[in-house]
Parts: structure tokens; C-alpha cells; sequence
């Protein structure tokens, strides 16, 4: 289920809204997974990647950005991405709606905190077990969720290492992949070709032996 919903203005990390579980046993075991919430939006940018998951432990945290604004969400690990991606894409499209042009003008944390009533809302519907069931038609991009980036919260928060540059390293690592594909294959057609050419030179040698030695 979703226990921690932020939503973040990603220029500076600024709170615009958020919802907490509300069992009391909830809200003290969450004050860790906040506090990592917050971190980890202030270290946002606009080259950060636009959908990420971060593990956690037994919990995730998942984010899309969009506009400038970035929507987290802490689960447990075992919950559906494609869920709560569609829950994320869900609040995502009714906060632009509703404040997506007031975003770049506030200055205090959680200007936009009434929007809490929708997210309340919109979560129960998500955690509904017949949405649970239903996951083909959720309203949602996001056509391949294992394309998704994913990394470890502790990792990025501890080495302080922005996520954009974790972005650049699978970048970097897919283009050597790309590379070590095209060098493999060029190295089997240059073997290829060696194993034609060494045959050939055997038989035209085989030819002239028979030619002048039994002839």
C-alpha cells in the first residue's frame, strides 16, 4: 500500500504537499522514510531522471517529475509498480490542473497542503482491491514499467551523489554494452572470414599437390 505521498517543487525541493499514513505505529516507524522523502527531493534536477524507483529495505520510494514538480511516493516493496506509477501519474495530472501554474510562485512549505483531500481520495482508490485486480486499466503512460530506473535510496542519499549522474552511468553503460555487442561481432565476422580464407588456402594446396605429384 502507499504510506508516504510527497509532492515537491524540484528546483529547490520545496514541500507543496503531502500525506502521511495515519495509524499512529505507521506515522512513528515513517518518520525515518520522511526524512529520507525530503532528501531526496532536494536533490533533484532537471537532469534527474523523470521515473525512478529507489529501494529501501522491505520499503520503495518512486517518483515521476513533470513540470518542474516532483510526486514521491513510499511504498512497500511488494506493491505493484505499474500501480503506483499510475497513482503518481494520477496526482501528477490533477495537480498541474489545479496549481501547476502557482507552483514557481509560492515561498512557504506546503502552500498547496489541501490538495491532500484528493490524494487521500485517489489512494484509496488505488489500494481498492478491485483496482488491484485491474491493472490493464489504469490510466497510464507508462507501457513498460521494468524500463524504469532503479537504485538504492542509502546509496544515493549517503554518497550524495546526484541522480542525474546515476542517469549518465546506465547512459554510459548502455553505450558500452552497444559497443562490446558491435566489437563481439565484428571480432566473430573477422574469425569467420579467417576460417574461409584458411580453408581456402588448404584446398587450392591439396589441388596443387594432387596435380604435380600424382599426375
Amino acid at each position: 500500500m502507499v504510506l508516504l505521498t510527497m509532492i515537491a517543487r524540484v528546483a529547490d525541493g520545496l514541500p507543496l504537499a503531502a500525506s502521511m499514513q495515519e495509524d499512529e505505529q505507521s506515522g512513528r516507524d515513517l518518520q525515518h522514510y520522511q526524512s529520507q522523502a525530503k532528501q531526496l527531493c532536494r536533490k533533484l534536477n532537471a537532469q534527474s531522471p523523470n521515473r525512478c524507483t529507489l529501494e529501501a529495505g522491505v520499503m520503495s520510494f518512486h517518483y515521476v517529475l513533470e513540470h518542474g514538480v516532483c510526486y514521491l511516493a513510499l511504498c512497500e516493496a511488494v506493491f505493484p509498480k505499474r500501480l503506483v506509477f499510475g497513482y503518481l501519474e494520477d496526482l501528477q495530472t490533477e495537480f498541474h490542473e489545479q496549481h501547476g501554474k502557482k507552483v514557481s510562485t509560492v515561498s512557504r512549505p506546503y502552500s498547496f497542503i489541501e490538495f491532500d483531500t484528493y490524494i487521500q481520495k485517489t489512494k484509496k482508490t488505488y489500494i481498492d482491491s478491485r483496482a488491484r485486480r485491474n491493472l490493464g486499466s489504469i490510466n497510464t503512460e507508462l507501457q513498460d514499467v521494468q524500463r524504469i530506473m532503479v537504485a538504492n535510496i542509502e546509496e544515493v542519499l549517503q554518497r550524495g551523489e546526484a541522480l542525474s549522474a546515476l542517469d549518465t552511468k546506465a547512459s554510459n553503460l548502455s553505450s558500452l554494452s552497444k559497443k562490446y555487442r558491435s566489437d563481439a561481432k565484428y571480432l566473430n565476422t573477422r574469425s569467420t572470414y579467417a576460417k574461409i580464407a584458411a580453408g581456402a588456402v588448404f584446398f587450392i594446396t591439396l589441388i596443387v599437390y594432387v596435380r604435380f605429384w600424382w599426375i
